[in-house]
C-alpha cells in the first residue's frame, strides 16, 4: 500500500487516539489541579508547570506513535498488538508522571513564627507523618492542610532542632512531630508578627483589585485584614482575619 493510502486511516486512528488521550488528561487534571494542587498551590508550588509538562509529552507521543505504526494492510492481530503496546507505554508514562507529581505535592501549610511555609512530602519523615492525629493525616483526596507548630518540650529538644537546622538539616516546619491543628490559640499566635494588609497593598498596588474581590467574596472589610509572607517557589502572602484564620492568598513579596 502506498503512503497516501496508508496515511489517511493512520491519521484517523491517531486523531481518535488524541481524543482519548485528551480525555484521560482532563481526568488527571481534575485530580492534580483540583485535589493535590488546589489554588493557589498550583501556582506557588510549581504543580501546574510540572503537570502540564508530563501531560503534554504523554498526550503528544501516544498519537504520534499511532500515526507511525498504524497500517491497515497489517494483519489485524499484529495491528491490535502494536496499538495495545503503544497504549501500555503511554499509560506507564502517565502513571510515572502522576507518581512524580504525587511525590511533589504540598502536604502542609505550616505557620512558622513570621511566615507560612509550604511543605511537600519528600522533606518530611514518613514515620512522624504517620504518627499525626487522624485529623491532620494527609490523604490523596485532601489538599494541603494548615498547621501550627508547638513549642519544644525542653531545652534538649530545642537545641537539637537548632543545631540540626544550622547545619542544613530540617527546621521546625519540616518536622511533622511538632505539628498542631491551626485553630484557637495556635491560630492567634500568627497575628504576633502579622502586618496590616494595607501595607502589603501599598508595596504591591497591582493586587488591589484581587484584594477587593476577595473581600467582596468573604463579605468582609479588608481594612481589618493582616498578612504574613509565604515561603514557596513563588512569592505570595496569606491574608488573615483578626482570629488568625486564612481568608485567601495574594501574589507578591511580603517581606
Amino acid at each position: 500500500m502506498n503512503f497516501p493510502l496508508r496515511f489517511r486511516p493512520a491519521l484517523q486512528a491517531a486523531s481518535w487516539h488524541l481524543l482519548c488521550s485528551v480525555g484521560v488528561a482532563l481526568l488527571a487534571a481534575a485530580v492534580v489541579l483540583g485535589l493535590w494542587f488546589p489554588y493557589p498551590y498550583r501556582n506557588l508550588s510549581g504543580g501546574r508547570e510540572l503537570f502540564l509538562l508530563v501531560v503534554a509529552v504523554d498526550v503528544v507521543c501516544g498519537p504520534l506513535l499511532t500515526l507511525v505504526v498504524f497500517n491497515p494492510a497489517k494483519p489485524r492481530a499484529e495491528l491490535w498488538r502494536d496499538l495495545a503496546l503503544i497504549a501500555l507505554l503511554q499509560l506507564a508514562a502517565l502513571g510515572y508522571g502522576m507518581h512524580t507529581v504525587w511525590q511533589a505535592r504540598p502536604l502542609f501549610l505550616v505557620q512558622e513564627v513570621d511566615r507560612f511555609k509550604v511543605i511537600a512530602g519528600p522533606v518530611l519523615d514518613a514515620a512522624a507523618v504517620a504518627a499525626l492525629p487522624a485529623a491532620l493525616q494527609p490523604h490523596w483526596w485532601k489538599g494541603p492542610q494548615t498547621v501550627a507548630i508547638r513549642e519544644p518540650k525542653d531545652s534538649e529538644e530545642r537545641n537539637k532542632v537548632l543545631f540540626e537546622s544550622v547545619q542544613g538539616g530540617r527546621d521546625y516546619a519540616e518536622r511533622a512531630e511538632f505539628y498542631l491543628p491551626y485553630e484557637g490559640e495556635a491560630a492567634l499566635k500568627s497575628l504576633r508578627r502579622a502586618q496590616p494588609l494595607a501595607a502589603f497593598l501599598q508595596k504591591q498596588p497591582s493586587q488591589q483589585d484581587a484584594a477587593r474581590q476577595l473581600a467582596a467574596e468573604k463579605g468582609a472589610d479588608m481594612a481589618q485584614w493582616l498578612y504574613l509572607p509565604m515561603i514557596a517557589r513563588q512569592d505570595w502572602v496569606a491574608v488573615l482575619d483578626k482570629q488568625g484564620q486564612i481568608q485567601g492568598f495574594l501574589k507578591g513579596d511580603g517581606f
